[in-house]
């Protein structure tokens, strides 16, 4: 039995501006399995966002897919209609963006949107979409869920919101959740327990999470995968453990050795030397070239492959070719306090 829910196969997009065009995403592959939950990390503009919103076809209108596949449910989605992905949304796939205030509508109490979205998989009627609508709220750590479905979101919290927005999205039982930067406007707290109850529904229901954010102790804490994303490509992934204790590309050792420590409390925080590159104008080979202190002739003129390190460890740089001068070569990435 296939337990694939999202297979995603060299994945290129690009934004159409009035300055040129943006590759945004530049040539992703990416599978899911059933129940797991991947992690996308990278800096602001490296393509996450907008990898996932390809998934469900809500690109602005001057973004173009110029090549690949994304399957989901065993269907290339990728030349489906607007009228066709009306049943891939919601139903299919489900959504939660970062700013709940700008998917929840204002005007409409809470009870109303849940129970919207509960008609597009139930025929029942208003007294048992109330009840399903108080067991999502209550499945989303909302208690009192009865009195609440008459509030309006101006009445919530930003926590509360985010949670809400959480069961809109899982009230037609999708089988895959994509979460864009759901953590980032909510408190450290709020963030835990957010991270608590995706793991959660995850384990229990076998939901597959995408998860994008810029947050590597969000990633370090929910994810069974990690893909690290740098200037629209895909350049790492693994599973958690191999990501944060074995990192190979030199980016993702990069923003791993950015991050505080209580054994550098005293020392000046690490940054990586250099500017993301102008996605106007990609350079030619790996574009982390110019950022890589490692860096060969061969990284300005080719692109690099991947380079698998264990059946779910890969990266893509050319200091883990084998061909690569010994000084050069990638180093165990092992993070080690200076």
């Amino acid at each position: 039995m296939n337990n694939t829910v999202l297979d995603i196969q060299h994945l290129a997009v690009s934004f159409y501006l009035p300055q040129g065009e943006v590759k945004a995403v530049r040539g992703v592959s990416l599978s899911l399995e059933e129940g797991e939950i991947v992690v996308l990390a990278g800096e602001s503009g490296c393509g996450k966002s907008a990898l996932c919103r390809s998934i469900v076809k809500l690109l602005p209108r001057y973004a173009v897919v110029k090549s690949g596949h994304i399957v989901i449910g065993g269907h290339d989605i990728t030349q489906y209609t607007e009228k066709d992905m009306q049943a891939v949304r919601g139903l299919e796939v489900g959504m939660v963006f970062q700013n709940p205030l700008t998917t929840l509508n204002p005007v409409l109490s809470i009870g109303t949107q849940l129970a919207e979205a509960l008609k597009r998989r139930t025929s029942a009627g208003a007294r048992e979409l109330n009840e399903q609508a108080v067991g999502l709220l209550e499945q989303v750590g909302i208690q009192q869920g009865k009195e609440r479905l008459a509030m309006m979101p101006a009445e919530f919290s930003g926590g509360q919101r985010q949670r809400i927005t959480l069961a809109i999205a899982l009230a037609s039982q999708p089988r895959l959740l994509i979460a864009d930067e759901p953590t980032t406007a909510l408190d450290v707290t709020v963030q835990l327990r957010m991270i608590d109850l995706l793991r959660n529904l995850a384990k229990n229901s076998g939901l597959t999470v995408l998860l994008v954010t810029h947050d590597l102790g969000v990633a370090a804490r929910i994810a069974d995968r990690v893909g690290i994303m740098y200037a629209g490509k895909l350049v790492e992934i693994g599973t958690t453990e191999e990501i944060f204790s074995d990192p190979r590309h030199p980016y993702t050792q990069g923003l791993l050795a950015a991050l505080p420590s209580a054994a550098r409390v005293h020392k000046r925080l690490r940054s990586i030397p250099g500017m993301p590159p102008d996605m106007l104008h990609v350079p030619a080979g790996d574009a982390f070239a110019n950022r890589n202190p490692r860096a060969m002739a061969i990284d300005y003129e080719e692109e690099p492959p991947f380079f698998s390190l264990s059946r779910t460890h890969r990266a893509a740089t050319w200091t883990l070719d084998p061909r690569a001068p010994e000084e050069v070569r990638c180093p165990d990435g092992r993070k080690k306090d200076e």
